[in-house]
């Protein structure tokens, strides 16, 4: 635009928002006598959350280094707001809408309802707190190589770690060569039991 077009002169140059808006008005420092601006917050203390003083920088510091939230409350106060804190204080319910039924309960409101039987899961690590008292545990399934060396022990898959021990210790006493007078015939016997009983021990079942 030309500075002689006579569309120059009707340009108007607008002042800043910024000239415009005034100057926020800062509370004055909440400290008896004191007339500093109150730029700081300072939390009032427990179950006041919310509130704040307004404090200079002066006396929130003052504040500060004296404040203690938990003043006033008790050892078993304490304990509970600690207990809380690991649910970040917020209400907790019991799950289920009559909250948790024992194992008899569940058996009569099965009855009630017609089922054939009882409902029956294997909880093989008691996830849910509930012992197999009078069940018989469940057996175990059982691979090949697993299965091919208890039999060399002459042991079925229920044998536990102490009876596939002193069926070892039986087996060798038995079937070593001095226990024979030098008699060699069972050796490979013998060392199909060894094998046997280092596999079982390394699958952990003994």
């Amino acid at each position: 635009m030309k500075l002689d077009s006579p569309w120059f002169d009707r340009i108007r140059v607008s002042r800043s928002r910024s000239e415009e808006r005034p100057e926020p008005k800062v509370a004055l420092c909440q400290h008896p006598g004191c007339r500093a601006p109150g730029t700081y917050r300072a939390p009032k203390g427990r179950d006041r959350e919310n509130d704040y003083w307004r404090f200079c920088l002066e006396h929130v510091r003052a504040y500060n280094s004296s404040y203690n939230f938990f003043a006033g409350m008790s050892d078993e106060d304490l304990r509970a707001y600690e207990k809380d804190a690991h649910v970040g204080h917020r209400p907790t319910w019991q799950m289920g809408r009559n909250g948790p039924a024992s194992a008899d309960a569940r058996k009569r409101k099965g009855r009630q309802r017609g089922w054939a039987g009882e409902f029956v899961f294997d909880d093989a690590f008691n996830v849910f707190g509930e012992e197999r008292a009078g069940r018989p545990e469940p057996e175990r399934e059982l691979k090949k190589v697993e299965r091919k060396s208890l039999e060399a022990l002459n042991l079925g898959a229920s044998a536990t770690g102490d009876e596939i021990k002193a069926r070892y210790k039986e087996l060798v006493k038995r079937l070593h060569p001095d226990a024979n007078g030098g008699d060699r015939s069972m050796e490979d016997k013998l060392r199909e039991i060894i094998q046997a009983y280092n596999y079982l021990r390394s699958a952990g079942f003994c």
